[in-house]
C-alpha cells in the first residue's frame, strides 16, 4: 500500500555535557539505539524513493521509514550524521534560511534555551507579569486568564501539547503566535536576556551549521529541504509576506535544492490552502507536517504528510504502533 512512517528529529546531542542539558532533545546514545531499532525493523527510504513511488514508479518496502530534521542544528551534523552513514541511510534536514545567513536565534529557540535556563513555572510568571505591563499601551490584547482558556487546550495546540505541560504551552503559544509580532519579539528578547548568560550571536554561532557545513551534508549524500526563511507560522501570514519568505528560503538553499522538485516543511506544522499553493507553484513537490500518522503514498497530498515525533519510537515509546 507504500504505507511511509516519517520521523522527525530536532537536537540530537550529548544532552549531559552540552552547554544546556535541560533543552529537550534526542541524546546521541539513545539516538543511536533509534537508528539501530530502525535498521533492524524498518526500511530506510529517501525523497527520491518516495517521489518515484507517488508518481507510479517502483513502491516502497513494506515499512518503510523516512527520516527527517529540522531547524538547521550543528548536532545534526557532527552527532546524526555520522551515525546516519554507518547505518546506511539517508536524512533529509530541513534548515531555515535565517539560521545560517544572519547568524541570529530563532525565537522558537530562544524559547527553548530560556526554558532551560529558568523552568516553566518562574518563566510563566514572570511572562504574565511583562503582558500585565504591556496590556494597554501601544499594545491591546484580552487578559492573561481569557489568553490561557482560549489557547491552552485547544485543538489547534494539541501537537504542541503532546509533549508539554499547561505553562509550557502557555508560553510557547504566547510568544510564537498570539501577541502581537512586535511584542512578541520584545518578550522573547527581554525573557532572554534575563535568564540567558550567553550573548545571542555566539550562541547562534554555536547552534546552527554553518552554509559550508550544509553543502558538506548534500556531498555525503543527504536530501536538503526548506524550513522557511524566518521559521514564522506560514499559515498566519499574509499571502505576500508567505511568498516572500519561502522565495527567501529557496535563495539562501540555491545549488542544495533542486528549484523544480523541492521538500518543505512547514515551522510549526502551520499552514494552509494558500501556502500549499504558493509551495506548488515554486516547485515543491513534498511536505511534512507535525500531525502524528502513518503516510499512504499515492492516495495522502506529498504536500502534507504526517509525521511521527522522534519520542514515538522506542527507546523512548511505541505511540508509532497507535498510527
Amino acid at each position: 500500500m507504500n504505507e511511509l512512517y516519517v520521523a522527525m528529529y530536532h537536537y540530537t546531542r550529548d544532552l549531559a555535557h552540552s552547554r544546556y542539558p535541560e533543552i529537550k532533545g534526542l541524546d546521541a546514545k539513545l539516538f543511536q539505539q533509534q537508528i539501530l531499532f530502525f535498521k533492524e525493523n524498518f526500511t530506510f527510504v529517501s525523497m527520491d524513493d518516495i517521489l518515484e513511488a507517488s508518481n507510479g514508479g517502483k513502491p516502497l518496502p513494506e515499512k518503510s521509514i523516512l527520516l527527517t530534521f529540522d531547524d538547521g542544528y550543528i548536532d545534526n551534523y557532527t552527532v546524526a550524521l555520522p551515525i546516519l552513514e554507518e547505518a546506511g541511510a539517508k536524512g533529509l534536514f530541513f534548515i531555515p534560511g535565517k539560521t545560517f545567513t544572519k547568524h541570529e536565534l530563532l525565537i522558537v529557540n530562544k524559547i527553548h534555551f530560556i526554558l532551560a535556563c529558568a523552568g516553566e513555572n518562574e518563566v510563566f510568571e514572570t511572562l504574565k507579569k511583562r503582558m500585565d505591563d504591556y496590556r494597554g499601551t501601544e499594545f491591546d490584547y484580552p487578559s492573561n486568564e481569557e489568553l490561557f482558556q482560549k489557547y491552552v487546550g485547544g485543538d489547534i495546540y494539541s501537537q504542541t501539547q503532546r509533549f508539554n505541560n499547561a505553562k509550557t504551552t502557555f508560553i510557547k503559544v504566547m510568544l510564537q503566535t498570539v501577541l502581537p509580532e512586535r511584542l512578541r519579539n520584545i518578550l522573547a528578547d527581554e525573557l532572554f536576556r534575563l535568564y540567558v548568560d550567553v550573548d545571542e550571536e555566539k550562541l547562534a554561532y554555536e547552534l546552527y551549521m554553518t552554509k559550508q557545513q550544509i553543502r558538506a551534508m548534500k556531498r555525503r549524500g543527504m536530501d536538503i529541504g526548506i524550513h522557511g526563511y524566518d521559521h514564522n507560522r506560514l499559515g498566519k501570514m499574509p499571502k505576500e509576506d508567505a511568498i516572500k519568505d519561502i522565495e527567501m528560503a529557496m535563495e539562501c538553499l540555491d545549488g542544495m535544492i533542486d528549484p523544480k522538485q523541492w521538500a518543505m516543511c512547514y515551522p510549526y506544522g502551520d499552514y494552509n490552502d494558500e501556502v500549499l499553493q504558493i509551495v506548488k507553484e515554486r516547485g515543491g513537490c513534498m511536505g511534512v507536517t507535525i500531525k502524528p500518522g502513518v503516510a499512504k503514498i499515492g492516495v495522502d497530498s506529498n504536500l502534507i504528510l504526517p509525521r511521527f515525533d522522534c519520542n514515538d519510537f522506542p527507546p523512548k515509546s511505541n505511540r508509532y504502533t497507535e498510527g
